[in-house]
């Protein structure tokens, strides 16, 4: 996965509330362990009509929205069911950050693992950012900040550890795999001794 310390992106609004994890990617499409190509499925029955042609009232088939890199979502963002092929489908369609009033704890991680960043900002300061989805927003991982061009700032938390993994790229994983030299000076220090 791709690190970054700055984004700075449109946004794209979908503002109801309770969006689960099977409205995300529905579980017909969880038959693969690929995360590449699950784009194309994220909120698959949102984007499409009855008869399966698109829907041009869906925020995400909309020309204006498209390479937008930043949701603007509705409270509970995430909830249902712990799979993570949602993230994976959400990156895959381009999204480096999800913003709410609140994220479901295990989607929260599951993102935060697959270099999708979830902002929990207040009610209002949501409701305030959806009112101007054209606005260019910064999202400074290394501030914990969201920036909009008029000035304003929303501080949001992120512990430190999923701050370096996301700046650097990486998962749980590859974070200690960096570690690998240091895990073995460590070792061979502690041979020593015993």
């Amino acid at each position: 996965m791709n690190g970054f310390k700055i984004l700075k992106s449109k946004s794209v609004v979908l503002p109801q509330t309770n969006i689960d994890t099977d409205q995300i990617i529905p579980a017909r499409f969880l038959s693969t362990t690929e995360r590449k190509g699950l784009g194309k499925h994220a909120f698959n029955d949102w984007r499409q009509k009855t008869d399966g042609s698109p829907n041009p009232d869906f925020p995400f088939n909309q020309p204006r929205n498209q390479g937008r890199q930043i949701l603007l979502a509705g409270c509970n963002f995430g909830c249902g069911s712990s799979r993570e092929h949602a993230p994976w489908a959400l990156t895959d369609l381009g999204l480096r950050a999800i913003v709410s009033s609140g994220i479901a704890d295990i989607f929260r991680n599951n993102s935060l693992k697959n270099g999708l960043l979830p902002i929990v900002l207040s009610e209002s300061d949501v409701q305030t950012l959806m009112q101007r989805p054209d606005d260019e927003l910064t999202v400074d991982i290394a501030m914990r900040e969201l920036r909009t061009p008029d000035g304003r700032v929303y501080p949001f938390p992120l512990d430190a550890f999923a701050q370096t993994c996301l700046m650097e790229g990486v998962d749980e994983m590859g974070y200690l795999l960096g570690k690998e030299s240091d895990i073995a000076r460590f070792e061979k220090a502690r041979d020593a001794v015993w």
